[in-house]
């Protein structure tokens, strides 16, 4: 099967995301940080935000739990730009390059509503993409069956004729086991390989 389109994931294949990144700068030392996101905001909490649920909702319980922590809860939502560095190496070219070669691009996203905004103002190749799929907007993350049933539904080809990239290998395999082409993101070189491999580069 000809492959006629790449479908992304974002957060550490597109975008450079570290929530430590930005606490790194809040708190004092490595422990501060460690305890914060180990035990307050971790990420398990964060997933709720992935499947729809309003930040200013998940995180009362929090700050009623943790008082002493409420304006670092409260930075979670709005220090998105402090969490980013970046695109991760490579990838902001080869999108670029795709996107001149008129081969297709989307993304598959766990990502909260908050954030669907400021990733497209911080991240200019997200023009790239004819559709995006949030998981928030769904109310289902990967790698749910349901989310993949939801993006074949959107893209105007055949799942086996879609690569999907994604750094967890969960999210891989359950798109594979839906009839996605997909590989696990393992930096630009692999990235370029499997892409060369497939004809698109």
């Amino acid at each position: 099967m000809t492959t006629k389109a790449v479908l992304w994931d974002l957060g550490n294949v597109l975008l450079d995301w570290s929530p430590r990144r930005f606490y790194e700068k809040l708190f004092r030392t490595a422990e501060e940080v460690d305890h914060f996101l180990g035990e307050v905001c971790t990420m398990d909490w964060h997933a709720a935000h992935d499947r729809g649920v309003p930040m200013a909702e998940n995180r009362e319980h929090l700050i009623a739990k943790y008082p002493h922590y409420e304006d670092a809860i409260r930075a979670w939502e709005t220090g998105l730009d402090g969490m980013l560095n970046g695109s991760v190496p490579g990838t902001d070219i080869v999108m670029d390059t795709l996107a001149e070669r008129g081969v297709p691009q989307y993304a598959l996203t766990n990502l909260p509503a908050e954030w669907v905004e400021p990733v497209n103002t911080l991240y200019p190749q997200m023009a790239h993409m004819k559709d995006v799929i949030v998981s928030a907007h769904e109310g289902v993350i990967k790698p749910d069956r349901r989310i993949y049933e939801i993006t074949a539904m959107r893209l105007p080809f055949a799942p086996e004729e879609v690569v999907f990239f994604d750094d967890r290998e969960n999210n891989v395999t359950a798109a594979r086991e839906f009839g996605f082409d997909a590989e696990v993101f393992r930096g630009e070189g692999p990235l370029k390989a499997a892409l060369a491999a497939r004809g698109l580069l």
